[in-house]
């Protein structure tokens, strides 16, 4: 059984995907896929709110405020793939075959990144160290 962090990690990275997949050309091929996830909650009323997500975000990214709207876009739909995941158990592993081994690799809530990064140090007599991601420090052995 998977716990509720696990599950929100999947349903993040999926919603991530979902949207950056929204926005290209190869959209029309896997639109059918996703729709599949929603067969029994109003599927057509999905396509439609997909369609006016991509529409929005191809109009933002083309005004440059694209980043912005992706966030929120991404915010809304994972909220709502937990509610899917919720009633339908089943679309947990639906949403695996669908995405692939992106969603074994996407990791916890916490390891997400949906935006941009910006690190930045300032050190005046001692060591700085920045990650974006995972980082291990060891000084004589000691971690």
């Amino acid at each position: 059984m998977e716990t509720s962090v696990e599950l929100a990690g999947l349903a993040s990275a999926a919603a991530v995907r979902l949207i950056d997949l929204l926005a290209t050309d190869g959209w029309g091929a896997f639109k059918s896929s996703v729709l599949a996830l929603w067969r029994s909650a109003h599927p057509e009323r999905v396509e439609e709110e997909l369609a006016d997500a991509r529409g929005e975000l191809l109009q933002a990214r083309r005004t440059g405020d694209g980043e912005e709207l992706q966030g929120l876009l991404v915010a809304e739909w994972q909220a709502r793939i937990i509610r899917l995941m919720a009633a339908r158990p089943d679309a947990v592993d639906e949403l695996r075959a669908l995405f692939g081994g992106e969603m074994r690799t996407a990791g916890t809530p916490e390891q997400q990144i949906t935006g941009a990064m910006t690190l930045t140090a300032h050190v005046s007599g001692g060591d700085a160290f920045l990650a974006g991601r995972d980082m291990n420090v060891t000084r004589d052995g000691q971690a």
